[in-house]
């Protein structure tokens, strides 16, 4: 038996292989020289011989003895290689002799095949990522992929062109997938996108995250340029390239239904419907369907306008993936028992929209306990307000801040009433509001108790608006001044313009 090291450790084929009715692409190794690969890459695969031109050969006997039956009309040169040898290659490659003698049943031609031939195959498998038992399994399930013309030119577009990036399990499920004929002009499609502004950088990328047998190989030319003309009018390549999996979408049964649903959502407005595609290119991955019974749900049962629902849109496209009967129905009959109007919920969601995403039991559930538990009464627009400012933090970050205000001598109540008074206080970081009240009582000289007539204190910027404005004021009304006028008078009124009247002795 020949050993799998001296199957493939045999001389390559010369220039006049060419000439066989089995052209496979030759790995650029050292045992080939750089005007063969040339020869080879400019090859016409049209003027090669075809199998139906060749009298078909007498069976070997081989395969008679093995049990095997040709039941394909196939042609080839002749057999140059024993049964014995073809065994003992697809043995290395990790068929046993009982699988081997099934693929041979399947594929005929396999044994009528030059042995340098299914050895360089083989090895240009291995050069783009595919080899050990992922191979074999490869050729087991899909026998021809050791013979089919097909095969060779793709592997090198692969290996060349690409530079062998693309991940061996997309390939693994492309071969498996799909019929070698629709290989043909994979290169012309990948050089499609090329042109219509996917980057060499960013290639190999959309190709490594789309289906690729639906997205290139069953789609022409054609359609993939004109899913990428409709796309243009609302983001083009920019969609594909940030989600490139919308190119596995059909344009007229899928993608074009989806947009022309959200356009009208948001009332004709293609500039809108692009913006909201901009954030959230995932969107339309959802069916026609599922996103409409969420814009019904906040029509009827939050009482919401279309034009309400696309702004909430815009600043939270996912909330289409968050379940209507679990997450969204009962948040919503929440707000509504806490006394909002349709109105009023709008306004809720615009500022804390991911209330209706986050994990109750995770997330909601420890938040409104905490809420709870300092003073709040249940279903009240209080308790709104305050688990709205809630959702834009971390219950971690929540409970510190609650230990921070009792650890600087505010009672539950004193939190309750600051949070009314400027709801934002619960979600800022802990670690700035401390930094911001050492402040306040270091450097100011003021007493913590004047949070509780102006808490909005704690949402200034410390080092911008706090210290920059106190430093200025200081110089001129000393410390004794008002936390609210030092802070929420505009820029314009704080550092008013010079005089006109004023003459600069410098000019000339």
């Amino acid at each position: 038996m020949v050993s799998a090291y001296a199957l493939f450790t045999h001389p390559f084929p010369t220039p006049s292989f060419f000439d066989s009715p089995f052209p496979y692409p030759l790995p650029p190794t050292a045992h080939i020289s750089h005007s063969l690969l040339s020869t080879f890459h400019n090859h016409q695969w049209s003027s090669l011989p075809t199998l139906a031109k060749t009298p078909r050969p007498d069976p070997n006997p081989l395969l008679t003895q093995l049990g095997f039956r040709p039941n394909l009309q196939c042609s080839s040169s002749p057999i140059t290689a024993d049964i014995g040898t073809v065994f003992s290659l697809l043995q290395a490659v990790g068929i046993d002799d009982k699988e081997a003698k099934v693929l041979l049943n399947k594929n005929p031609v396999l044994s009528f095949t030059s042995l340098d031939c299914l050895r360089a195959r083989i090895e240009c498998f291995n050069s783009v990522g595919l080899d050990g038992l992922v191979l074999s399994n490869l050729i087991t399930k899909c026998p021809n992929l050791l013979t089919a013309e097909e095969i060779g030119p793709f592997l090198s577009f692969v290996r060349h062109d690409l530079a062998g990036k693309i991940e061996p399990g997309q390939l693994r499920k492309l071969f498996r997938a799909a019929d070698v004929r629709f290989l043909v002009g994979f290169d012309e499609k990948v050089g499609l996108l090329l042109r219509r502004g996917v980057s060499d950088e960013k290639i190999v990328d959309v190709l490594n995250k789309v289906n690729l047998y639906k997205a290139l190989c069953l789609k022409s030319v054609e359609d993939i340029d004109t899913t990428i003309t409709f796309l243009n009018r609302f983001g083009g390549i920019d969609l594909i390239v940030r989600r490139p999996s919308l190119l596995n979408y059909d344009l007229e049964t899928q993608l074009a239904p989806r947009v022309e649903f959200l356009t009208e959502v948001s009332g004709g407005d293609e500039n809108a419907t692009g913006v909201l595609l901009g954030k959230l290119p995932a969107i339309l991955s959802y069916t026609v369907d599922h996103t409409k019974g969420h814009v019904e749900l906040l029509r009827s049962f939050a009482g919401l306008s279309d034009e309400q629902i696309f702004k909430i849109l815009l600043v939270f496209p996912n909330v289409v993936s968050a379940s209507r009967e679990r997450k969204m129905r009962p948040r919503i009959k929440f707000l509504k028992e806490c006394g909002l109007s349709s109105n009023d919920i709008y306004k809720f969601l615009i500022k804390a929209p991911l209330f209706l995403g986050l994990s109750f039991e995770d997330n909601l559930a420890y938040k409104l306990v905490f809420l709870v538990k300092i003073g709040y009464r249940y279903r009240t627009r209080d308790m709104a307000a305050a688990i709205g400012s809630a959702t834009r933090t971390s219950s971690d970050n929540l409970q510190r801040v609650i230990e921070l205000f009792l650890s600087y001598g505010f009672s539950c109540a004193d939190i309750v009433v600051m949070s009314r008074r400027h709801p934002q206080i619960l979600q800022y970081s802990h670690g700035a509001l401390e930094k911001k009240m050492e402040y306040l009582i270091n450097e100011m000289g003021r007493e913590i108790g004047e949070l509780l007539a102006f808490p909005a204190f704690l949402g200034y910027k410390l080092d911008d608006r706090i210290k920059a404005r106190y430093e200025v004021k200081r110089k001129i009304l000393g410390e004794g001044m008002s936390l609210n006028k030092l802070l929420t008078v505009s820029s314009e009124s704080f550092t008013p313009k010079t005089p006109a009247y004023v003459i600069d002795l410098n000019v000339e």
